[in-house]
């Protein structure tokens, strides 16, 4: 399928989900919430939704440095906060994912397969911390006792896939599986408490296990490519799983909206980077050796 058409369905599906909630509110509601929503709670949502992102950006260091490809602290962060900055358009929220892959290769030329791997499994290692999540409070929710014993059987089962797979098919990546399971667990603990922090802010103490579960498993539909940076996938998640949990739909729209927000706002500092090119200074934190610095 041409690039274009895939970029234009993407489009469509987003615009198509945020329409479909849009008929399922009453816009007015989620106003009202909006309107009284606490700003000291949304501040320190906002503190924690940056310590992930700082965290997650220290992770993706450790899979650079597995592959002889580590940054300088200083250097990821900036070009960590570019890559969001454009996941916020481009599909599925991949599109700061290949910057990164691109840019290391033409300056370093160290070979894109290796960055290619080294960011997927960041992705990978984080949907997995949020499984994890998810799947502990399973236990805590209104559901079947049948899915309660799934739940907690399915959490030592991804994660022996996990080290399975990264023994047997990447083990460029096995020093560092302890360090970056850790990191992950830190990043989606650190916006888990953020998406706690905005029900506060809506004034919102009830059913919050239920809430912050579907916030988990929106988190993972989000980082699905079908949708633009993720918009209208978590909105129509939201609304699906409160329905289906009893909860307040426009509750959990503000929700939904607000993390997207703080994410926004916190993704377009990146675009400092995006237009002064000279600030954008990039660093190994050691000279690759010469049979590395070769294009795939």
């Amino acid at each position: 399928m041409p690039r274009p058409l895939k970029a234009f369905l993407k489009i469509a599906l987003s615009v198509a989900a945020l329409w479909y909630v849009y008929t399922k509110i009453d816009i007015k509601e989620v106003g009202l919430i909006f309107k009284h929503v606490n700003y000291g709670w949304l501040l320190a949502a906002t503190l924690m939704f940056i310590l992930s992102k700082i965290i997650s950006s220290f992770r993706l260091n450790l899979f650079f440095r597995d592959i002889g490809a580590g940054l300088t602290e200083k250097s990821n962060l900036r070009l960590y906060l570019l890559g969001m900055y454009y996941n916020l358009f481009l599909p599925g929220g991949i599109g700061g994912d290949g910057y990164k892959i691109y840019l290391l290769n033409k300056k370093y030329g160290i070979k894109a397969k290796k960055l290619f791997w080294a960011v997927l499994l960041d992705r990978v290692n984080g949907v997995l911390a949020l499984f994890v999540l998810a799947m502990l409070m399973v236990p805590f929710i209104s559901v079947p006792s049948i899915y309660k014993t799934l739940a907690i059987i399915l959490i030592p089962v991804s994660i022996a896939v996990y080290y399975a797979g990264i023994h047997w098919l990447f083990k460029d990546f096995r020093k560092s599986i302890h360090k970056t399971n850790l990191y992950s667990l830190a990043v989606q603990l650190a916006q888990l408490v953020s998406a706690w922090f905005i029900l506060y802010a809506n004034h919102n103490q009830e059913h919050t296990i239920p809430y912050l579960f579907l916030f988990l498993i929106s988190s993972i539909v989000a980082t699905l490519p079908i949708t633009i940076g993720g918009i209208g996938s978590r909105e129509i998640t939201f609304l699906f799983g409160a329905e289906i949990m009893q909860l307040d739909i426009h509750q959990s729209i503000a929700l939904s909206l607000l993390f997207y927000v703080i994410t926004a706002v916190v993704s377009l500092t990146g675009m400092y980077f995006s237009l002064n090119e000279k600030s954008m200074k990039i660093s190994l934190e050691s000279p690759l050796p010469a049979t590395d610095q070769t294009t795939p």
